[in-house]
């Protein structure tokens, strides 16, 4: 397997890497703010009732997988990625199916989705599709199709994504990072630490996250000093960030978010633990999809499905009601996983 880089990336020093605050706020020479290396935790969360073992209601199954199927064939494009999103963690021919010909629909967006989706899965099918998409239209789709064909064993194109790393664009850096970090080549560090001294937060906290997905114990550090962020959405990240590649250390850290001061970022830790194996935050989530703002329930419905308690469909059934899309999908994808 050939390396992802032929040299270091030719970026330019800037400074020597991050805090989120002083970026944003136009300090010469950002950098982490230091913090304490795992959060203090002066409160516990809400203890999880013992499991109840329940099947899945076919009838739920049912709504769960027509909601997702509505959601594929939506006239908005944001709607029909979020749909192949959930089709991810999904099994069956049918699923690759759809992501296969997502591959051909008109907008970049789902596009994108469908690249990444196929590379994660894996889909052999796709690999003529992903070839005629190599120079699509929008450099995001590019940067997934390359990902998607390294995960098939075609790497004749991989090394582009050195190109892609010094992008102009901060939100393609962004992304290459990311597809960086999937793919779990260790070469990838190489590209990934001249992205060091990117002056974008995000790019940076996608940086610090692939560090940490290819084993670096830097790109830990960075992510738990985001975690302690002023900004609730860089601790949200972070959080499940901390926890993508499922390495129980960081547990007690994430453990200790579930009494983070804003419900987001406990929702963020709830599903971050559901990602360890542990329901330690199920009584947060539980509790946040009675809450009538449709981002707490958005984030409610995606952390008890990464938990994978069948007794969650009690509070995932409401949600199917729910006039905002995104939320009757996440509680869709949440039921059709826990059937899995």
């Amino acid at each position: 397997m050939p390396k992802l880089y032929r040299s270091p990336a030719p970026l330019v020093v800037l400074s020597l890497a991050i805090v989120f605050v002083n970026v944003l706020t136009g300090c010469a020479k950002p950098q982490f703010k230091q913090g304490p290396k795992w959060a203090p935790n002066p409160r516990q969360a809400p203890p999880p009732p013992p499991a109840k073992d329940m099947p899945i209601s076919p009838e739920l199954q049912s709504r769960a997988t027509g909601e997702i199927e509505q959601a594929l064939r939506s006239d908005d494009p944001l709607i029909r990625a979020h749909a192949i999103e959930s089709l991810k963690t999904l099994g069956g021919e049918g699923s690759n199916e759809a992501i296969t010909d997502a591959l051909s629909d008109p907008e970049a967006i789902v596009r994108f989705s469908a690249a990444m989706a196929t590379g994660e899965r894996k889909i052999a099918a796709a690999k003529t599709k992903l070839l005629n998409l190599v120079e699509d239209p929008d450099p995001s789709v590019q940067i997934a199709v390359r990902y998607a064909l390294h995960r098939l064993g075609d790497y004749r194109h991989s090394l582009d994504l050195e190109t892609f790393a010094a992008h102009p664009q901060a939100s393609l850096r962004a992304d290459t990072a990311m597809v960086l970090g999937l793919l779990g080549e260790p070469t990838g560090l190489t590209i990934l630490r001249d992205m060091d001294y990117d002056r974008d937060p995000a790019v940076l906290l996608q940086v610090a996250e692939a560090q940490w997905r290819l084993g670096s114990m830097e790109g830990l550090e960075k992510l738990v000093a985001a975690s302690q962020s002023a900004y609730t959405d860089y601790q949200m990240v972070a959080v499940l960030a901390l926890a993508g590649p499922r390495d129980q250390r960081v547990t007690p850290h994430i453990t200790a978010m579930l009494t983070a001061e804003h419900i987001e970022v406990q929702l963020a830790a709830a599903r971050a633990m559901g990602m360890l194996g542990s329901d330690a935050g199920y009584t947060i989530a539980a509790n946040a999809t009675r809450e009538k703002d449709p981002r707490i329930q958005l984030l409610a419905a995606m952390a008890l499905a990464e938990m994978g308690r069948n007794d969650a469909q009690v509070y995932l059934q409401p949600l199917l009601e729910s006039p905002d899309s995104d939320v009757r999908l996440a509680a869709a994808a949440a039921l059709i996983r826990l059937c899995r």
